[in-house]
């Protein structure tokens, strides 16, 4: 039977002219039928309230005669199950509750308290997003889109933000990018998912990644069935000059305008290495600009693409700029890959909404997006401020790094003290990361990274209301 919970006990939908599937079961369509009925109303799955349909419909949906309807409501009726009143058709009878088993008392286990502040990296300021001009967009973008935007799509996306993407990122991060290079996919994870694939198919052995990120990334690339041999990361980015003694490596992943998270900027000399690299061994660099359009006190690092758009492919997403819920990514592939990033896609575009594309496209050629990114950029400086202020002034020891940009900064811990640190903060409510949940360590090679004891610390994603708590707890927890 099809689930015909009300969504408040006050106002339960009507069955009325809907469809009301049943399972006769039993030795007749009579008795089946009240037995269906009765136990639709003993489990909730109809609700006190709810309105069934006429004798008349609900037989001619079940192909019975409608005197067998009749009489399986009347007796329903005579039970208590049901109630019958001129005008107001069958419905089910108030005090028909359902009857719901009795939970079995739970083992004991330590309880976890839930964080009262967080100051995790990875997301922006959720409560920013900017909700009225997105609808504004949105209901421009729909009262304009073309009739095929409602079909399966092109798998490269809708070319309404190829175009947009196109414009945007050429002026703002200095990436050549043509409508015809620019892939949508779902988000960075998406997009990384489909590299690997195509780094598969063209039977590449690895793929280089930093010393310090996501371990979701790396598992993402292992479960392709590619090595993922460790790059170092020191206090001028990865150091590419190693990428030529890594054996089988066609591809390097890399955060080159702000390191996650240790959030340095590639030196420009290693930035010439890479692109060195790559156009002397074939290989590809996997450019993840994921907070490009956040920076502070420097002058902006274009992304690395401009420097060989045939050797980089660009990755971005609308996850930090406005929201991960969106879930809207793009890749800015070199010209030969576009067929195969196509065919490890599909050949139409299943995953982001046609609507959310044109939305999105909208959007940015209206300015909305340049002006909520500068808005957020003046917020989150605002915010990364009073952290350094409040440390320099509760914990002068501490030293706070990789804050040129984006939307986390790194709190140098002394030696030993990363765990203790992590711990307290939670006693406190406080959730917080250490460097050590992004360090890489490959035990199997010999290879280890020395220990930086650090936090790594989210100053952009609380809500105005929690901020101040949050940097309190912060502050109380420091050696």
């Amino acid at each position: 039977m099809t689930d015909s919970r009300a969504n408040s006990a006050a106002a339960p939908p009507s069955a009325f002219g809907t469809d009301l599937h049943l399972d006769l079961d039993g030795p007749g369509l009579r008795a089946g039928l009240t037995d269906a009925l009765r136990e639709a109303v003993r489990t909730g799955r109809l609700v006190p309230g709810t309105r069934l349909p006429s004798s008349r419909s609900l037989a001619a949906d079940l192909g019975i005669a409608r005197n067998t309807v009749a009489n399986s409501y009347a007796e329903l009726v005579a039970e208590g199950w049901l109630t019958a009143q001129q005008g107001s058709g069958t419905r089910v009878a108030r005090r028909a509750e359902p009857r719901r088993a009795t939970p079995a008392a739970p083992h004991y286990r330590p309880t976890q308290r839930h964080p009262t502040y967080g100051l995790l990296p990875g997301s922006p300021n959720l409560a920013e997003f900017p909700r009225t001009q997105w609808l504004t967009a949105a209901r421009r973008a729909l009262t304009a889109a073309p009739h095929d935007a409602f079909g399966y799509g092109d798998a490269r996306g809708r070319v309404e933000l190829r175009t947009a993407l196109a414009d945007y990122l050429a002026r703002a991060r200095g990436v050549y990018a043509e409508p015809q290079r620019v892939v949508i996919c779902s988000g960075f994870h998406h997009g990384l998912m489909l590299m690997a694939q195509a780094l598969k198919a063209r039977r590449v052995p690895a793929v280089a990644v930093e010393s310090y990120g996501l371990d979701l990334y790396r598992d993402l690339v292992t479960s392709a069935g590619l090595r993922t041999p460790p790059l170092y990361v020191d206090e001028h980015g990865a150091r590419t000059d190693d990428l030529a003694r890594l054996r089988g490596v066609g591809a390097v992943l890399m955060t080159p305008a702000h390191q996650y998270p240790t959030g340095v900027a590639l030196h420009p000399d290693r930035r010439a290495t890479a692109v060195d690299w790559a156009r002397a061994t074939g290989g590809l660099i996997l450019e993840d600009d994921y907070d490009g359009e956040f920076r502070y006190d420097r002058q902006p690092v274009g992304a690395l693409q401009g420097l060989d758009p045939e050797r980089v492919v660009y990755f971005g997403s609308a996850s930090k700029s406005l929201a991960p819920g969106l879930r809207l990514g793009w890749m800015v592939l070199p010209e030969e890959l576009v067929p195969e990033i196509v065919a490890a896609k599909g050949h139409a575009d299943y995953m982001s909404s046609a609507l959310e594309q044109l939305t999105l496209a909208e959007f940015i050629a209206s300015g909305a997006y340049d002006r909520h990114v500068r808005a957020m950029r003046l917020r989150y400086r605002r915010r990364r401020d009073q952290l350094v202020a409040a440390l320099a002034q509760r914990a002068p020891g501490i030293r706070v790094t990789g804050m040129a940009a984006g939307l986390q900064a790194v709190l140098q811990l002394p030696p030993g003290t990363e765990r203790s640190v992590v711990q307290a903060a939670a006693r406190q409510g406080l959730a917080v990361s250490g460097m050590a949940e992004f360090r890489y360590e490959v035990t199997d090679s010999g290879w280890q990274l020395p220990e930086q004891d650090a936090l790594v610390v989210n100053y952009a994603a609380p809500p105005d209301s929690a901020w101040a708590g949050a940097l309190d707890a912060l502050c109380r927890v420091m050696p």
